[in-house]
């Protein structure tokens, strides 16, 4: 229980493999340093985060960062957040799929997502889908 509550130890075994979270103690899977290190490692290690830290905007863009699929374990709050949804649909617009149905009328995601995926087009709003510049860049992609 001791070195569960370590934060030397903990940094040093997150840095190894961010799942390593898990048997961090509360306090630890609580500390902002501590999770970002994880979170750095392994994307989904979010999941053994705090509850507010999981709705920590500069933790989940560090997790969308590392995995766009990490998406989904966000809070709803973030999941609506535009910074978070562009910086997953960066690894794959594929991921507009885990956002809002707003940001499926946001041309400005919408194109972002069909420049990494062509076929994201057809999670984009029915008016986007006729937009002839994010069609064009659709068929680039795929």
């Amino acid at each position: 229980k001791e070195l569960r509550a370590d934060k030397a130890v903990v940094l040093e075994a997150l840095r190894q493999n961010g799942h390593a979270l898990t048997y961090a103690s509360k306090e630890l899977r609580s500390n902002k340093q501590v999770v970002l290190e994880a979170v750095r490692q392994e994307g989904f290690a979010l999941f053994h985060a705090s509850k507010h830290l999981q709705a920590d905007k500069e933790v989940v863009l560090e997790v969308v960062k590392q995995n766009g699929e990490a998406l989904p374990i966000a809070t709803v709050g973030l999941r609506t957040d535009k910074d978070v949804v562009l910086e997953a649909i960066r690894h794959d617009g594929q991921f507009l799929e885990y956002a809002n149905k707003e940001h499926r009328h946001c041309r400005d995601i919408v194109l972002e997502a069909v420049r990494q995926r062509g076929a994201a087009l057809r999670l984009a709003s029915v008016e986007l889908q006729a937009d002839r510049e994010i069609v064009f860049e659709a068929v680039k992609q795929d």
